[in-house]
């Protein structure tokens, strides 16, 4: 597990290249699309530099900013700072973050029947163990600070938001745990539309109260 507090930036660093790596291998963000960052325990973060592919990441290259965002080192970071910063600022015990384009999860982004409350039914129990419910947010341009008052206005309630049009940005309290629910966002979107108008069988409320129950989850009122 890639913990944040206690980790030194070096490890931080390399931790952040690793993950990238897979991510990128595995075809979950194309070209020199996505990033990640890391909230460090002196309120700075390290974030992946603008234009970067994360499969070819450099631990010395990437960006080192102090907690108003300023860059203290390394390459110019991601213009999504205002979309990493909002997250953070509402989810308290976020540590890390990570934005994909990940293609199902895109596709689902822009389909029309989708509930911005609770983009996907709970198809899977790792789908709430792992994302959570998930929120839809509309399009805004790519680094629009905009972004910021939306992600705000959904108030901390949760950890894993997607961008209309655009593709999923996921928080937790680990880089491991974001990027774990990350894949599972990515996963689940896919199952969405491989089951889409056949009716599938979601889980029922009360086997989502289990969930709830038996492993602290919180979601939303709309979550479920």
């Amino acid at each position: 597990m890639t913990d944040v507090s206690g980790s030194s930036e070096s490890a931080l660093r390399e931790a952040i290249c690793r993950f990238g790596r897979s991510l990128f291998e595995r075809g979950l963000t194309p070209g020199s699309s996505g990033n990640i960052s890391l909230r460090l325990d002196d309120g700075g973060w390290l974030v992946t530099p603008t234009n970067a592919s994360l499969g070819f990441l450099d631990p010395a290259r990437i960006s080192r900013l102090d907690r108003d965002g300023r860059l203290l080192s390394g390459d110019k970071p991601t213009k999504e700072i205002p979309l990493h910063g909002a997250l953070y600022d509402s989810r308290a015990s976020a540590r890390a973050i990570v934005h994909l384009h990940s293609t199902h999860a895109v596709a689902v982004s822009m389909l029309p029947e989708i509930d911005p409350r609770a983009v996907l039914p709970p198809l899977t129990p790792y789908s709430l163990m792992r994302a959570g419910a998930v929120a839809l947010v509309p399009y805004f341009r790519p680094g629009d600070p905009a972004v910021a008052d939306a992600i705000r206005g959904l108030a901390g309630h949760y950890s894993s938001v997607l961008l209309a049009n655009h593709g999923p940005v996921v928080a937790g309290d680990t880089l491991e745990a974001a990027v774990f629910a990350t894949e599972e966002l990515e996963e689940t979107a896919k199952l969405y539309l491989l089951l889409r108008n056949l009716n599938p069988r979601h889980l029922t409320p009360a086997q989502v109260q289990d969930l709830v129950s038996h492993f602290g989850l919180t979601l939303p009122e709309h979550g479920h």
